[in-house]
C-alpha cells in the first residue's frame, strides 16, 4: 500500500509528495474599444442630426396648400409656411393639419434620435441625443433646404420636439401660449411668451439627468423661436400686428 500511495501521490493534490497546485487565474475578458472613445459616436451624432434636420425640413404647410388648393402659401399673407399663415389664408382645416403634422414631425425626430443613439452609441446620454435631434429638427423647419432655407418660425415643431424630451414643460408652455392668445388674440405674442416660458418650466419640471447640453438646447430653441418673430415684434411695437380672426391679407 505504501508503494502504491507513493506512486499515485504526484497526481493527487493534498497527499504527501504531491506537487503544489498554483492558484487558477480567472480568464481575462475580451475587451473592445469603448464606444465613447471610437469613431462610432461622431457617426451617431452626424446621423441623428441629419435625420432630425430632414424630418424637420418637411414643409407640410407648403405641401398641403399646394396639393389641396393649388397655391404657394409663400405668396399669401405673411409668406410664412407655418400653421398660422395657412389658417389666415382661409384654409382652417389645412391650418389645423399643418399644426398637427409639424408637431408630429418634431415628436418623431426626437423619438428617432433616441432610438438611433441606442443603436449606434449605447453609451451616449439619451437626453443629449434627444436635445441634438430637437435642435436640428427645429433648424430644419426654420431653414428647409427644399425651400431655399426659408421656412417657418418653429413654434409647432418646437412644441413637438419637447413634447417628447420634456413633456410637462412643453404642455405648460403651450398652456401659456393659449392663455396669452385668449387674452390678446395675438398668435405671435402668445408664441413668444410661451417659448420664453419653456426653459423656466423645464428647469423645475424636468427630473432625472439634466446634462448641460440638454439645458442649453432648451434655451437656444426658445431664443430661435423668438428671433424668428422679429417682424412680428416690429409690428407689435408699431401697432400693426394682426389679431387672430382679423380679416387681413397681411
Amino acid at each position: 500500500m505504501d508503494v502504491l500511495a507513493l506512486a499515485v501521490a504526484p497526481y493527487i493534490t493534498g497527499m504527501p509528495g504531491s506537487p503544489r497546485r498554483l492558484p487558477m487565474r480567472a480568464p481575462r475578458p475580451v475587451t473592445t474599444p469603448h464606444l465613447l472613445n471610437s469613431s462610432v459616436v461622431p457617426l451617431a451624432l452626424i446621423t441623428i442630426a441629419a435625420v432630425a434636420y430632414l424630418l424637420g425640413s418637411i414643409p407640410f404647410g407648403y405641401l398641403l396648400v399646394r396639393i389641396f388648393r393649388g397655391q404657394d402659401i409663400r405668396s399669401v399673407g405673411s409668406g410664412n409656411i407655418g400653421a398660422t399663415n395657412v389658417l389666415r389664408s382661409g384654409a382652417k382645416g389645412l391650418g389645423a393639419a399643418t399644426f398637427a403634422l409639424d408637431v408630429l414631425k418634431g415628436c418623431t425626430a426626437v423619438w428617432l434620435g433616441g432610438v438611433l443613439a441606442s443603436w449606434l452609441a449605447p453609451g451616449m446620454d439619451l437626453r443629449n441625443a434627444e436635445a441634438l435631434a430637437a435642435l436640428f429638427a427645429v433648424l430644419g423647419h426654420m431653414f428647409p433646404v427644399w425651400l431655399g432655407f426659408r421656412g417657418g418660425k418653429g413654434v409647432a415643431t418646437g412644441f413637438g420636439v419637447f413634447l417628447v424630451a420634456a413633456p410637462w414643460a412643453a404642455l405648460s408652455a403651450i398652456g401659456v401660449f393659449f392663455v396669452v392668445l385668449a387674452l390678446s388674440r395675438y398668435v405671435a405674442l402668445g408664441s413668444m411668451i410661451g417659448a420664453a416660458s419653456f426653459p423656466v418650466f423645464a428647469w423645475f419640471l424636468v427630473g432625472g439627468s439634466r446634462p448641460v447640453f440638454f439645458i442649453v438646447v432648451q434655451s437656444l430653441v426658445a431664443l430661435l423661436i423668438i428671433v424668428m418673430h422679429h417682424a412680428n415684434i416690429h409690428r407689435l411695437l408699431t401697432g400693426t400686428e394682426h389679431k387672430l380672426g382679423a380679416r387681413s391679407a397681411a
